[in-house]
């Protein structure tokens, strides 16, 4: 990259993100990086080991998937970034894909159930990408980024079954649920022959998205199975 074109990069910055903070000036995350699906109750994570022959390599040689660091909330307005960055500085043959991993989550809340999009890894984002000095420096060097994941001082690919676990979650159809009570929370019956008791939570079932309710009826604690809708935090 000459100095003419640095120069038009660091003077160009997409509409919109011009609140994104300043990156800092460490270039990498200087640990290995372990993610955990947030709010999940399976083992999913993502090691990622030293070596780039282990990369998860596309058709195309040398096309690999990276992690990056962005500040937390500020991921939809640094993928907007790097993309026009790649349109600005005319790296679609080294700049593939930009992604930020998501997942469907049902909500449950006061007896409604709404659809949200929640993010799989918050503050990361993952780039699909030919590493090299230029794409290096016009991913790095966008608004908001903190740095590449990587072991020591070198980006670390993803592992083909890492992309692979990433890209299935994505796109499973399985059901994901948020509820707002917990273990030993009073309720309130909002539907059945209970509606209006209130209980408290001795049970959660979250394949069958049941919730057992211990209820006072007739002097006698009597424990009451009932969908999550069917119950509202008290």
């Amino acid at each position: 990259m000459t100095d003419e074109q640095k120069d038009i990069f660091m003077s160009s910055n997409p509409d919109g993100d011009a609140d994104i903070p300043e990156a800092s000036e460490q270039d990498y995350d200087p640990d290995p990086f372990t993610i955990e699906a947030a709010d999940s109750d399976d083992d999913f994570n993502i090691v990622l080991d030293d070596g780039v022959d282990k990369g998860a390599k596309d058709a195309d040689a040398n096309k690999y998937w990276y992690v990056i660091h962005c500040y937390s909330g500020y991921e939809n307005k640094v993928h907007r970034a790097i993309m026009q960055r790649i349109d600005t500085m005319g790296m679609k043959d080294s700049i593939f894909d930009v992604l930020i991993p998501t997942e469907e989550e049902i909500e449950v809340k006061d007896g409604k159930r709404r659809t949200v999009e929640r993010r799989v890894f918050p503050g990361y984002i993952l780039v699909q990408m030919k590493l090299d000095e230029d794409s290096w420096y016009v991913v790095r060097n966008t608004p908001g980024v903190t740095g590449f994941v990587g072991m020591g001082n070198e980006p670390t690919p993803l592992r083909p079954e890492e992309v692979k676990k990433i890209m299935n979650r994505m796109e499973s159809d399985e059901e994901i649920y948020k509820i707002d009570f917990k273990l030993g929370d009073q309720v309130r019956i909002t539907g059945g022959p209970f509606n209006d008791f209130i209980g408290n939570v001795s049970g959660i079932d979250m394949d069958k998205q049941k919730v057992r309710v211990m209820v006072d009826f007739f002097g006698r604690e009597t424990p009451v199975e009932l969908d999550f809708l069917e119950v509202s935090k008290d």
